[in-house]
């Protein structure tokens, strides 16, 4: 099978981790007869060096043109770097908001795993712990407040700030469509996360997502606010299955279900439309201050593009063989600098993919 992908490796550690990513495919591709074909293009920091903006309109095209795209990470020092002297518009995460919008991108599917093997980088007692868990978290990724109209202006001489949360009923179904549909292959549970209490576009949410659930009989429904929410991550994360909720508090709440795992290293993403195309990106970010010290962890990424395989070209097996051999590096004490723990070898970004890719060849 020919996989035609997209290749954005982005800033900071991104170029590092992508190239262990793409290590894992080409091993994969050796051992079930796949033929990968790479595009690399620019986004982000790296883009506006080179042409002025975070993302041109020849990258969406190109991007479109492919399977899948897969990415590294985007930004740079906020404190220190020129991008964000630029307007709002033209710095790095603007090519990224832009790109999921061009793209259709509107799901975002965040797993958050507690591998037995890092209990101890879980900062959760094990009593809490107990035997670890396994969510989704669902994220609206193309309306809310990221979309919304924002200004900031003067108004009876004090200068205010302006960012509008929007959402219609056609964007809430259709995540909540897809969060229900992945919850059926789980253990059909989904927990619809709001603001019902004081948000008009959360009680909208709500409303919808009840219509939707009708259509899902076999499908357990419950509602939380999200500042429980937040809370029950740290106090009970195995009561979770399915976590639908939107743009912003998806954004926040998937970084709060990473930490409970013991590393935001450790979280995949993928990002989909309403065809079999997606982005995949690990879930942290881009790390400026330990980029090109091989210190890195490519986990995410490399488990990112695992989930391509099994969402966009529908090879089970093929990410089945990359997960297990994650898995296998971490049962053998393989450890970076995040998710080291005493006992454990500490290695670096090209040796745990080298480790990762020995165990995939066999």
């Amino acid at each position: 099978m020919r996989l035609d992908i997209a290749v954005i490796p982005g800033d900071g550690i991104g170029p590092e981790i992508v190239r262990e990513a793409r290590k894992a495919l080409d091993t994969v591709g050796e051992r079930f007869g796949h033929e990968l074909v790479y595009t690399d293009l620019l986004m982000g920091g790296a883009s506006i060096d080179v042409h002025g903006v975070p993302l041109t309109d020849e990258t969406i095209e190109t991007a479109k043109s492919k399977d899948a795209v897969l990415m590294g990470s985007i930004g740079g020092d906020a404190a220190t770097s020129p991008w964000y002297q630029l307007p709002p518009d033209k710095r790095p995460e603007a090519g990224l908001l832009k790109l999921r919008k061009s793209l259709g991108l509107f799901a975002n599917l965040r797993p958050a795993v507690l591998y037995g093997e890092l209990k101890k980088a879980c900062p959760l007692r094990d009593e809490i712990i107990g035997d670890g868990f396994d969510m989704m978290i669902m994220r609206e990724l193309t309306g809310g407040l990221y979309f919304g109209e924002r200004k900031t202006e003067e108004i009876n001489g004090v200068l205010t700030a302006i960012d509008t949360l929007t959402y219609n009923v056609e964007e809430i179904r259709r995540i909540a469509k897809r969060a229900f549909d992945i919850a059926g292959k789980r253990r059909k549970k989904v927990c619809s996360v709001d603001k019902a209490n004081v948000l008009d576009s959360s009680r909208l949410w709500r409303k919808v997502v009840e219509e939707v659930a009708k259509d899902y009989p076999d499908i357990e429904l419950s509602h939380m606010l999200v500042d429980n929410c937040a809370m029950q991550l740290v106090k009970n994360p195995g009561q979770f299955d399915v976590i639908l909720t939107e743009n912003m508090f998806g954004d926040i709440l998937s970084d709060e279900a990473s930490m409970v795992t013991g590393s935001i290293g450790m979280l995949s993403s993928a990002s989909l439309n309403d065809t079999k195309f997606g982005l995949y990106e690990p879930s942290h970010g881009s790390a400026p201050d330990i980029a090109g010290q091989d210190l890195a962890n490519p986990i995410a990424t490399i488990l990112s593009a695992a989930m391509m395989l099994r969402f966009t070209f529908d090879l089970d097996k093929e990410a089945d063989a990359i997960e297990a051999a994650v898995k296998q590096v971490l049962q053998e004490g393989y450890r970076t600098g995040d998710i080291m723990s005493e006992g454990c070898t500490k290695v670096g970004t090209v040796k745990m993919g080298d480790l990762i890719v020995e165990r995939i060849r066999n």
